[in-house]
């Protein structure tokens, strides 16, 4: 029994993804033989009372080739059949006629299969088939007579025979392989093609997210691969064993089928899927892994990438993990756009959603509801862990905060402890001390033992950095995989997946599968006895790079020498500080918590200088300690009146008179101990002969210049000294040009030795620090003043003939003037205006102050000869760099003394910067904004 012809589409006919016609029934693929599967459809394919239902029709009198499965090979040009019939038909309107209904298959019992005509653009489609030589009539097994219809087509195909269209070319067959599984050697295959677009067809559509993709590798090799869209999830589909379908998930299997069945479209493999986030999972694997199911990839339509169409018909939600596959290109970013698209239409799966909904944390109200409360602008103070810090705000307010979305290695776990210690030390590098800007995204809500804590994103630096992201990026912290209706996140939440993507594939930190070892510290104080055999080894080397690790009062601390890897309490000599109570049962004394608050927030955790001098009884080291080389902490204290002299210990302490002066300040301003002194009137001092201005001019050229945290280094010319280097470093590079380096070699800290430098020659250096775990040191180039970090396999014991020279490279910084800071908008300007004032240029320098004597920091007024106002008794670049208003004048970082020496120069400065205001230079630009 024959059907009247009825038009449908075979799968769909659209001008764009999201704009969809549907009409009387859509045929979705075609089989490879000669049949069409359609499904009929009555309603818009978005509409709620819709459903799928498949059909197979099957083109009556012609067979083609057959395409193969995983149990058989294509038949010799089954696939080029298959690509003209789908160019020619899949997606165009056609009209079909049903001669008779078949059985249904065995395998598939609920598709229907018919047995008809199709026509297209009005040619018979068999016809057209035969005529061009893509498919072969079937043979007549029947005892009726051939029509007239069968020998027209029998004719038709003669002819194509004759002319050697089609399957019957001469040449014969191409010769293909097609690989019907996924690739045996997963990995393998994903490093060969990742991030390339690979033309592909797709084959099958098992969920809206998922499909089996036929990839062209080229014209011989084909590969069939399960792809799953990054970025996105779509509802399941039920399977065999009974498991019930998501709510939408037959639309969204639907959006897909209609648009990419049977599609030339384009593939790009990102990843294999991840078996768990957790660190060292890559060190757990043993033994080659199992083929994987699926790729993740992105398979781009001609209309654009099909994620963000589904997930914008809110037909599929975003995986937050594969964040960091997608940030770059912004991927990621359009999925985002896209989902809130959804929301606001409320589509299917957001029809119950609100924007926002689903946020855990505790609402910002009150004075936090304001923008401006929600940043933080402060110093850093102390860093409790690799994801926790504390910042002291511009109203002097404490506040400890969490990093948003960002989790630190557990110094409880083992396996992750010492990458905890390298996170934890990582930040108190990068931010102790300085100033950061902190944007409070959400406060989580006190829970069991965890109090409430606010969560930000922290920026830092000239060029705000994320540390969050820093942090991740290096291996040393994970990204918090939130819960999909958990909104309380980092706004950079893309960007941290993208590092933490990125320390995968480098496999850094957590995720190299290395277990680190913590070094084993000794507790140098635990007594007396103990003490005292580290002192004398400690005296001798002078000042000692030292951590503070803990502020136990104003004048004791507990310090780590990271050389020695060792532990000790650390006693200010000279001074007395307030005592502070150690518990509830004691009482503290007048200023004891401020002056251990001070202590607290200035030198916690900073990096210090001590000198040793003595031991107490209790196993406690005496001696003095120094912030940035020249800040002395004892002298600080007694400044800020938090703590008094002891005249006993003090007297024959060579800066005894800079604590004498230092208490006599804080008594004159009344500060904290001194709050209620009263000085007996004394008579007036005679006034002393003012001391003439010094003059030691000598020629120097700037051997460095570091931008980081402003400093520069010299060397002095028309010395013995420069053409001694010269001849030495002849000798030295034959000397180090192919020198082994001894077996097991490791610089040790202070150490002088041969380095190679970034150029590939080798140089004399001092090592400032040494990591044994990185096995890498922190050198300086003593002749040059460079400083680098290089690999212990580029260092050199220095030999013995080149260590009588003496380093030819001088540290120095501008005598009476400071540059702006770091943090200011204008430091990048004023380093860039110091390097064309100086870089390259032979000046004239007067040596102002020499810090410790001969081998200290150098205070130089620097001169250009080529400047016409250098004639002048006063002009230097010092002062041009106040007057355009890149530098301010230093009234703390320079002693007193040694400003009173050149009263002139500093009255030039002064007026200096009346003008650079006046004239709204450099950081005046926007008024009278002095640092302080």
């Amino acid at each position: 029994m024959a059907f009247s012809p009825r038009p449908f589409l075979l799968v769909l006919a659209f001008d764009e993804l999201s704009n969809v016609n549907i009409t009387l029934a859509i045929p979705y693929a075609w089989t490879g033989d000669n049949d069409i599967c359609h499904v009929p459809v009555t309603h818009h394919a978005f509409d709620a009372h819709f459903f799928r239902l498949g059909g197979i029709l099957h083109i009556a009198d012609v067979s083609a080739p057959r395409m193969g499965s995983s149990t058989r090979e294509d038949e010799p040009w089954a696939f080029e059949c298959r690509e003209n019939l789908r160019k020619m038909v899949v997606g165009k309107e056609v009209t079909f006629t049903v001669i008779h209904a078949l059985p249904a298959s065995n395998t598939d019992p609920d598709v229907q299969r018919d047995l008809g005509n199709v026509e297209f653009n009005g040619i018979d489609l068999a016809t057209d088939l035969l005529r061009s030589g893509w498919a072969r009539t079937k043979e007549n097994n029947s005892k009726r007579e051939a029509s007239e219809e069968d020998v027209k087509k029998k004719e038709l195909e003669t002819e194509a025979k004759a002319a050697g269209r089609g399957i019957w070319r001469a040449e014969g067959h191409p010769q293909r392989t097609v690989h019907t599984s996924m690739p045996a050697d997963s990995p393998a295959f994903l490093k060969q093609w990742k991030d390339q677009m690979i033309d592909g067809i797709v084959e099958q559509v098992r969920d809206g997210s998922t499909v089996r993709v036929r990839l062209l590798l080229s014209d011989d090799v084909h590969q069939v691969v399960n792809v799953s869209l990054a970025g996105v999830r779509c509802p399941r589909i039920g399977g065999k064993e009974g498991e019930p379908t998501e709510p939408y998930g037959e639309e969204a299997r639907f959006f897909t089928e209609s648009r990419l069945l049977q599609r030339l479209v384009r593939v790009k493999l990102l990843s294999l899927p991840a078996p768990s986030s957790a660190p060292f999972s890559s060190a757990a694997a043993s033994g080659p892994p199992p083929p994987a199911s699926m790729f993740i990839g992105i398979v781009m339509h001609p209309n654009g990438n099909v994620a963000e169409h589904l997930v914008s018909s809110g037909l599929a939600r975003i995986i937050e993990w594969h964040a960091g596959m997608l940030a770059a290109g912004g991927f990621m970013e359009r999925l985002r756009a896209a989902e809130e698209t959804a929301k606001e239409k409320k589509q299917f799966l957001y029809a119950q959603e609100k924007n926002g909904a689903g946020a855990k944390g505790k609402p910002l109200t009150g004075s936090s509801a304001k923008p401006s409360d929600r940043t933080i602008e402060g110093h850093v103070v102390r860093v409790w862990s690799g994801d926790q810090i504390t910042i002291v705000d511009k109203a002097g307010k404490e506040r400890r905060v969490q990093l948003s979305s960002t989790r630190a290695p557990k110094t409880t776990d083992p396996k992750q402890a010492f990458y905890a210690a390298e996170a934890k030390e990582f930040l108190r590098k990068k931010l102790i001390g300085k100033t950061v800007r902190a944007h409070v995204d959400f406060i989580r809500p006190q829970e069991g033992i965890y109090d409430e804590r606010e969560n930000a994103t922290i920026k830092f630096g000239p060029n705000h950095l994320n540390v969050a992201e820093q942090l991740i990026e290096k291996g040393l912290a994970t990204v918090v995989r939130h819960k999909r209706d958990d909104e309380d996140r980092s706004p950079d939440y893309d960007k941290l997946m993208a590092a933490e993507q990125l320390a995968i594939t480098e496999k850094r930190g957590l995720h190299s599968g290395k277990e680190g070892t913590l070094p084993k510290l000794v507790n140098g104080s635990e007594n007396h006895a103990r003490a005292t055999q580290f002192l004398s080894g400690f005296k001798r080397q002078k000042r000692i790079p030292a951590t503070v690790d803990y502020v136990a009062a104003g004048s004791r601390f507990k310090l780590i020498i990271p050389r020695d890897n060792v532990t000790l309490t650390f006693v200010l000599s000279g001074i007395r500080a307030p005592k502070t109570a150690r518990n509830e049962h004691e009482k503290s004394d007048p200023y004891g918590p401020e002056s251990a608050e001070f202590a607290t927030r200035r030198y916690m955790q900073r990096d210090v200088e001590v000198e040793f001098e003595a031991v107490d009884k209790t196993g406690g080291f005496i001696g003095a300690m120094y912030v940035n080389k020249t800040e002395n902490v004892a002298i600080t204290l007694v400044k800020e009146g938090l703590a008094t002299v002891h005249a006993h210990s003090a007297e024959n302490l060579a800066w005894s008179k800079a604590l004498l002066d230092a208490e006599a300040e804080a008594k004159a301003a009344k500060k904290h101990i001194w709050t209620d002194y009263t000085e007996e009137e004394a008579p007036a001092p005679e006034a002393e002969e003012s001391v003439p201005s010094k003059v030691e001019y000598i020629d120097v050229i700037l051997s460095d210049i570091r931008a980081d945290d402003f400093g520069f280094s010299v060397q002095i010319l028309n010395t013995e000294g420069i053409a001694n280097l010269e001849k030495l470093m002849v000798e030295f590079a034959k000397h180090y040009q192919n020198a082994p380096s001894p077996p097991g070699y490791a610089p040790k800290g202070q150490e002088l030795i041969s380095a190679k430098f970034s150029d590939g020659q080798w140089y004399r250096a001092k090592v400032r620090r040494v990591s044994p775990a990185k096995r890498e040191a922190e050198v300086t180039f003593i002749d040059y003043g460079n400083r680098s970090t290089v690999p212990f396999s580029s260092t050199r014991p220095l030999d013995g003939k080149f260590k009588s020279l003496p380093a030819q490279a001088h540290d120095a910084r501008l005598s009476f003037v400071k540059l702006v800071a770091p943090t200011s908008e204008y430091y990048d300007e004023a380093i860039g205006r110091f390097k064309s004032l100086c870089e390259g240029r032979k000046l004239i320098a007067n040596v102002d102050y020499k810090e410790g004597g001969g081998g200290g920091l150098l205070h130089l007024r620097l001169i250009d000869p080529a400047d016409p106002a250098s004639a002048k008794g006063e002009a230097s670049i010092n002062g041009d760099l106040v007057r355009e208003g890149y530098a301010s004048i230093d009234r703390k970082g320079v002693p007193a003394k040694y400003i009173a020496n050149y009263p002139g120069m500093m009255g030039q400065l002064q007026e200096s910067v009346k003008l650079a205001k006046r004239e709204r230079q450099g950081m005046y630009e926007f008024g009278d904004v002095e640092e302080e």
